[in-house]
């Protein structure tokens, strides 16, 4: 099976669609199915090879200059590695934390 991102205006993922493999002989293929079958032609391939880099999910953003689904970041810490396309906690790379317990 092939699986397709219905994506709005934004490029934000509103849905995961799966395509035969015989339907779907390649990209486009997918897409014109879809196009017909739904009346929406926003769509793109997503991969769980790692292709896109990620497997795209509903809330992703498809990127289309990195080429790659983005998940929502889940911190307004967090940074995005450009290789991976992956949120990265800051703290995480830290050697050591000091964490105070405050007592109630």
């Amino acid at each position: 099976m092939a699986n397709f991102t219905k994506l709005n205006d934004q490029n934000v993922v509103l849905e995961v669609h799966s395509v035969r493999d015989d339907v779907a002989t390649d990209e486009q293929a997918g897409i014109t199915f879809l196009t017909n079958l739904h009346n929406y032609s926003n769509w793109k391939q997503t991969y769980k090879d790692g292709t896109r880099k990620n497997y795209a999910g509903n809330g992703y953003t498809y990127d289309a200059d990195k080429d790659a689904f983005i998940s929502e970041k889940p911190f307004s810490s967090w940074v995005l590695d450009e290789n991976t396309c992956r949120w990265i906690n800051p703290l995480a790379s830290e050697e050591e934390r000091n964490w105070v317990l405050k007592e109630r």
